[in-house]
């Protein structure tokens, strides 16, 4: 697979669902297309994970003070309701950088 962008991945992923759920690839087409979306998915599944690796979280505390944390799944869930408390005392305000 040559180098290419996230966007590019997807929108060629996009592509082969569209050729593969159309019915009209033989058999042994629609192998390698299905083939070529798992390499792409796995593809995008990295880059997104390297993606989340970067992202941060900023908590407020209860004294005003913000600082960084690095993002995880368990911290997603608690600052899509905001208004559980955060980890370590502090609530969560869902500001992701």
């Amino acid at each position: 697979m040559k180098e290419q962008d996230f966007e590019g991945a997807l929108k060629r992923l996009e592509g082969i669902v569209e050729e593969l759920e159309s019915g009209e690839l033989s058999l042994s087409d629609a192998i390698k297309r299905y083939e070529e979306g798992m390499k792409l998915s796995q593809f995008c599944m990295k880059k997104l994970h390297d993606i989340q690796k970067k992202i941060e979280i900023l908590v407020k505390d209860s004294s005003g003070n913000i600082s960084s944390e690095p993002f995880s799944e368990k911290e997603a869930k608690e600052t899509s309701n905001q208004d559980k408390p955060h980890k370590k005392g502090k609530k969560a305000e869902g500001l992701l950088f």
